[in-house]
């Protein structure tokens, strides 16, 4: 019982960490320049194209090329992700998101 009790424990941890690392915002003062990448055709026409992203890595934002995907359902859409200026704290990114019928992924 210890066992599966402490296994529960730990399990919930690592989500919430998981969690909470994902929902944090890194703010940087001037926003980082993205590279100029030409989009490659579409393999078919049900894919729908993910536009670049950044991420934040060891202390800095780091650009993610896009790229060409089938939408998780037949009609969502990808709606990118933007730069959002806070006050004095200065820039940060705002992730890309399904949506599909108003609702988002």
């Amino acid at each position: 019982m210890k066992k599966i009790l402490l296994s529960i424990v730990f399990t919930l941890t690592c989500c919430l960490s998981f969690l909470v690392s994902h929902a944090q915002e890194y703010y940087v003062k001037v926003q980082p320049v993205a590279p100029v990448v030409a989009k490659p055709a579409a393999p078919s026409p049900h894919h729908v194209w993910v536009a670049e992203e950044w991420t934040w890595r060891n202390g800095a934002y780091v650009h993610v090329p896009g790229y060409w995907t089938i939408p998780p359902k037949g009609r969502d859409r990808w709606v990118p992700g933007h730069w959002k200026f806070y006050r004095d704290h200065g820039y940060y990114w705002v992730r890309g998101r399904w949506v599909s019928n108003g609702k988002v992924y």
